[in-house]
């Protein structure tokens, strides 16, 4: 409750610090008593309905305070009854159009007219040059490059060798009736893979002190945006250059032995382009931004799977049998699994699937409208952030039976490619990684089912900043 609360103290002051660095704030704020339906003479007669809220600090705080509880859906909820799923808010010192429609949500994603819209704290840390927040050509390319590398079949078979090794480095040491905290565990193995991905480097001290820095970097992305000594931000960008110094190194000793070989990670891919944009200071900045998302998704999917699993004794028992089944038959034939093997498993996928409609990695995402466009009859107008809220989207009764409820079934029949199920986003910054992310997932489970059983304890999900367990999810392991 007090990290609560210093987060929430944290927030209001990072309101006000941008509230007061914007310009025409004249227009912000409907008077305190008066209706939330603008009159037909008001430049926002089109404008969703809703409520800017507080001034300076609008409603930030009782949507944190929801995200923190078990049902994060409930400030979206209150506000789809008295305003419909497309109203305005004010959220993060932005004047912001949320949307629980995935419709909107998809025109959203797919449209060049919204750009990324980020904490000022996360744009500080990232830079002007990071491909999360870059558009344009330059954004298109390095997706389309990156992309293409993540979905190679080589890749794939690295990781699945790389991603059995860590398992079966960790669970070797595992004792019957020890507490293994599942979200700790996987995100050591994902961190690990994570590196050796982008920039080729086996598990060692130099990916020990990367992890370390991380750590600190990671700390200032939800902080208060001042650079001064000491400052939280300040400390996370000194560890942002001590990330780069080390990857810079890695990135001349691959100049010195340049021989255009296919590509072993993305620093690889990026060097072997001729585009002047990407020196050695742009891909080792950018490697480090490729970490924000990349460590976090697939441990606390695997973590999420677990966590749902062990409330399913049905679920987890046909998901047994399958990876069970796949397991004998390898071991009749003496063959290793390979990447296709893993990705064969329907149920599996079924379950993960689940987890990520249940789980909401992403809640939404944030974008900001470079000129007035109106969607579904609503108008959006420049300079307002859109919020694409999809954990909405995804507990919503009308797309899904009994949305609350962990139902893996009920993708034996449905297409998971339509907009009302966006768990790595969509348009052209769809997650390059989503595919990846299935891969480590399903690996980690599978030796994980087949190998242990165990008791879980009670543990809740957060929703703030992004999706991860409240207690790291604990369970008992026993060998089976």
């Amino acid at each position: 409750m007090e990290s609560l609360w210093l987060l929430i103290s944290a927030t209001v002051f990072l309101s006000i610090a941008t509230f007061l660095l914007c310009t025409n704030t004249t227009k912000f704020f409907r008077k305190k008593n008066g209706s939330t339906r603008p009159s037909p003479s008001s430049s926002e007669t089109q404008l969703p309905l809703g409520t800017l809220g507080w001034p300076f600090i609008g409603e930030t705080i009782e949507f944190i305070s929801c995200a923190y509880s078990g049902s994060p859906e409930r400030f979206m909820d209150k506000r789809r009854r008295l305003y419909g799923n497309v109203f305005k808010s004010h959220l993060f010192g932005s004047r912001t159009i949320v949307s629980t429609d995935a419709e909107v949500n998809k025109h959203v994603l797919d449209s060049k007219t919204f750009i990324p819209a980020y904490p000022r704290s996360l744009t500080e840390l990232m830079g002007e040059s990071s491909i999360l927040v870059t558009n344009g050509n330059l954004h298109k390319k390095l997706h389309g490059l990156i992309g293409a590398f993540l979905k190679s079949a080589q890749l794939k078979a690295q990781i699945t060798r790389d991603m059995q090794k860590y398992v079966h480095e960790t669970m070797s040491h595992w004792k019957d009736d020890q507490l293994i905290y599942i979200q700790d565990v996987s995100k050591n193995i994902a961190f690990k893979v994570l590196v050796k991905v982008l920039i080729g480097l086996d598990p060692g001290e130099e990916v020990q002190f990367l992890n370390e820095q991380f750590l600190e970097f990671n700390a200032g992305i939800i902080s208060l945006p001042i650079k001064i000594p000491g400052s939280r931000l300040c400390r996370s960008l000194q560890a942002k250059k001590r990330m780069m110094k080390v990857i810079e190194k890695i990135i001349q000793e691959k100049q010195k032995h340049n021989s255009n070989e296919i590509p072993k990670d993305v620093i690889d891919v990026l060097l072997n382009d001729p585009n002047e944009n990407l020196t050695p200071g742009f891909i080792s900045s950018n490697m480090v931004d490729f970490m924000i998302p990349g460590e976090d998704s697939v441990p606390v999917l695997i973590t999420l799977v677990v966590k749902f699993l062990s409330e399913c004794p049905r679920a987890l028992e046909q998901m047994l049998e399958e990876n069970m089944r796949l397991k004998t038959l390898k071991d009749e034939k003496g063959e290793l699994l390979c990447w296709g093997d893993y990705m064969s498993l329907p149920f599996t996928q079924n379950v993960i699937s689940e987890a990520l409609r249940l789980g909401n990695i992403i809640g939404g995402v944030m974008r900001k409208a470079t000129k007035d466009v109106q969607i579904k009859g609503y108008l959006i107008p420049e300079g307002w952030c859109v919020f694409a809220y999809f954990l909405s989207v995804h507990l919503d009764d009308k797309h899904y039976d009994q949305p609350h409820q962990f139902n893996p079934w009920r993708w034996q029949d449905n297409n998971i490619g339509t907009c009302n199920f966006t768990p790595f986003g969509g348009g052209q910054r769809l997650c390059p990684g989503l595919e990846l992310a299935r891969l480590e997932t399903s690996i980690f489970l599978h030796h994980f089912i087949t190998q242990f059983s165990w008791v879980a304890e009670e543990d809740a999900i957060i929703h703030f900043p992004t999706a991860r367990l409240k207690r790291r999810m604990p369970v008992c392991v026993k060998r089976r």
